[in-house]
């Protein structure tokens, strides 16, 4: 083979092995270009809360194995940040030399957001694992505290974010898990209670947004509640893989505690009515203003919903599954997806008050829409969920924990979907071949 042609087929190779990847990541169609909506979830980020949630979203999209919803993620192995997007996107954005990861504007949890990504860039880079171990330190040491004990969202004054659930305590229980820390593991859980106990509207399930001396809002925000639940089911699916965690004391009733609070938002959410078959801004809000229709609290939930019907399917059955997929299928089929991969209407990201509806591109909304869809295919490749379309390539499912419990499905498939599903598989397997074919002729122009 001449030199040419070994280059040629070096490049071959490695288009396939990319288009491959790609295909393992995406295997089905959620109804709208989701390349095109994590191509934003991760361009978009300008803000602390905004880079984590991206990079989580990436492992979980092309990483699964890696995040804590795979089967083992612990001990945590070292990856190349030329294997794994969402290292390659963190380790541009993380701060080291700071007590947080990343400027948090006045947050303590924001930065913290990237703790996962900072814990599996230490496994080859120390200042990353020592910039981990500076931001847990930070936190459990010297954030202000609430009454109760609970750590605040905010750096100047003890104030309760509903959005520091997603933030930090998943990074705290990831750090705990990898250094084998049971106590920090513990009073992570822990956390999470002494944060439902002040933010909890008693009696109804769902969560107030901000409870403190400043900002405070006493509304039942969709994104909050996501922010919430999600966060809760990151540290539950943590605590569940965790080795060392296996014979705790405490592990069962904090699996019961996590799964009983995620259960509360779940079930209130979905009790509520919907606009347009979105969750509302504000979940029990059916004014205009506030109470329309919002795809980042919609999605995130669902997604949560997809997550627990795999990890807990005895608690979390078919309504929980059915009522997810009535929320990407909207996405999909109600006109919320552009051709861009812009997904709206969302909540203003930086001002959530704000009523005007947010329609060029919100980060953290776009994140939570991949959120979803890497939740909704790991619980098809797992058994519990139902494909309902096409697949776009065979996915070889091998890294993923399956559920022990297969939730029977009731519902039919149409034949028009089903025509519609393989149309639209043919046109990605045409799209991807397409852009081989384009770059083995740019190499070949090159040489």
């Amino acid at each position: 083979m001449g030199p040419l042609s070994l280059r040629v087929g070096l490049l071959f190779m490695s288009v396939m092995g990319s288009v491959s990847a790609a295909n393992t990541a995406i295997p089905f169609t959620p109804g709208f270009d989701i390349d095109k909506v994590a191509a934003l979830a991760e361009s978009l980020p300008s803000k602390s809360w905004e880079y984590g949630t991206a990079a989580e979203a990436l492992l979980e999209l092309y990483n699964p194995e890696l995040s804590v919803f795979g089967a083992n993620p612990f001990p945590v192995a070292a990856q190349t940040t030329s294997s794994v997007k969402a290292l390659a996107f963190a380790a541009k954005k993380i701060i080291i030399g700071s007590t947080g990861l990343s400027n948090g504007d006045g947050s303590t949890g924001d930065p913290a957001s990237l703790g996962v990504s900072a814990v599996m860039l230490g496994k080859t880079d120390k200042k990353f694992a020592d910039a981990a171990a500076v931001q847990v330190a930070y936190l459990v040491d010297s954030a202000p505290r609430f009454s109760n004990g609970a750590i605040s969202h905010r750096a100047n004054k003890a104030v309760l974010w509903a959005d520091f659930m997603y933030m930090a305590p998943p990074s705290l229980a990831f750090f705990a898990a990898d250094k084998g820390d049971m106590d920090l593991l513990r009073d992570t859980y822990k956390q999470c209670g002494l944060y439902r106990d002040i933010l909890q509207s008693k009696g109804q399930g769902l969560w107030k947004h901000i409870v403190g001396p400043e900002a405070a809002d006493a509304g039942h925000w969709s994104t909050g509640n996501a922010w919430a639940a999600g966060g809760m089911a990151r540290v539950l699916a943590t605590i569940m893989r965790a080795p060392a965690a296996q014979d705790a004391p405490w592990r069962d009733q904090a699996i019961n505690d996590l799964s009983t609070w995620i259960k509360e938002i779940l079930d209130a959410v979905m009790g509520s009515s919907l606009d347009n078959g979105l969750v509302r801004n504000y979940v029990d809000d059916t004014n205009e203003d506030h109470g329309f229709g919002e795809i980042a609290g919609s999605a995130l939930l669902a997604g949560v919903a997809y997550r627990m019907a795999a990890l807990q399917p005895a608690t979390f059955g078919a309504s929980y599954i059915t009522w997810a997929d009535a929320i990407r299928k909207q996405l999909g089929s109600g006109g919320h997806v552009k051709d861009s991969g812009v997904v709206s209407p969302a909540v203003n990201p930086y001002g959530w008050w704000f009523t005007q509806k947010y329609t060029t591109g919100s980060p953290e909304g776009q994140a939570m829409v991949v959120l979803m869809y890497a939740a909704w295919r790991d619980c098809v490749n797992g058994g519990t969920c139902q494909q309902q379309t096409a697949p776009t390539t065979q996915f070889k499912q091998s890294s993923l924990q399956p559920s022990e419990t297969k939730i029977p499905n009731t519902r039919c498939k149409g034949g028009s979907a089903s025509r519609a599903a393989r149309r639209a598989q043919h046109a990605r397997r045409t799209h991807l071949e397409a852009q081989r074919r384009h770059h083995i002729r740019q190499m070949k122009d090159t040489l």
